[in-house]
């Protein structure tokens, strides 16, 4: 069994600005670490590892030195990394991102099973797992609590959806995200760190892509900007529909022509 942790370097402090022309982080000379939610995914992982021998391989997409993320993940007990960097990936939103991980999980591996953190700190869109999911045509749940069984042709999780748990069995390949409760993520290990300095950690560029059309990639790629960022005003407001199809159907339409969304 192969399994796939997506995993990324994001900033070690909430005092990040945001570029006035591309709208995109300023990174440079700002204190990095491992995204919080993606520690729960290595470790979903390697207790998955454990009971069913698979390989583990990360991947990150960033500058050259989100290779320290990679080697973190090495010392919690992943078994391989990669990572896609290039300056035409820059300023990427969430399309562009997705489609260029998806672009980078084809070229490195070919896994069984993905898992992804929930979200990122960094963006909180939550979105990326399921667009990976999407442009590589493989079946995904989001907001997994808990593994129930691991199969040889499928794995069944409990998914956590906002008035219920649900029990769900997904055939292989495909694409898992975790909530940060499924598991405690293990600290890393010394003896793994000082064993794993010397392995290597292939970078991926544009050209080793199978679509190489700068278009869809970077900035070029992104049909959405960050113009300002500011904190959210607190909204608790909900309206739970209840009724058959048809009606939930029919109310469901109501309120999106009432929000002038259509």
């Amino acid at each position: 069994m192969e399994i796939l942790v997506c995993v990324k370097q994001v900033p070690g402090t909430t005092s990040v600005e945001v570029d006035p022309v591309t709208g995109v982080l300023k990174r440079d000379g700002v204190d990095s670490k491992m995204n919080p939610y993606d520690l729960f995914a290595i470790e979903t992982a390697l207790r998955i590892k454990k009971k069913n021998n698979a390989v583990i391989k990360a991947i990150t997409m960033g500058p050259p030195q989100a290779k320290k993320v990679i080697k973190e993940s090495f010392s919690m007990g992943v078994d391989e990394g990669a990572i896609i960097s290039d300056r035409k990936f820059g300023g990427a939103d969430v399309l562009a991102t997705s489609y260029t991980l998806s672009q980078g999980i084809k070229k490195i591996s070919n896994p069984d099973l993905i898992i992804c953190g929930k979200q990122t700190t960094d963006g909180d869109t939550a979105q990326v797992g399921s667009e990976i999911a999407e442009f590589l045509n493989i079946p995904h749940v989001t907001n997994v609590t808990k593994i129930i069984e691991v199969k040889e042709k499928s794995i069944i999780v409990e998914i956590d959806l906002p008035t219920s748990l649900e029990v769900c069995e997904i055939a292989y390949p495909c694409l898992i995200t975790v909530e940060k409760d499924i598991f405690q993520p293990r600290l890393p290990s010394f003896k793994l760190k000082m064993s794993t300095t010397d392995r290597e950690i292939p970078i991926f560029t544009l050209n080793d892509f199978e679509d190489k059309d700068e278009k869809h990639y970077g900035l070029n790629g992104s049909p959405t900007q960050v113009k300002r960022i500011f904190p959210p005003t607190p909204n608790t407001d909900k309206n739970v529909l209840r009724g058959s199809s048809d009606e939930l159907s029919n109310a469901l339409l109501e309120k999106i022509v009432s929000f002038k969304l259509i």
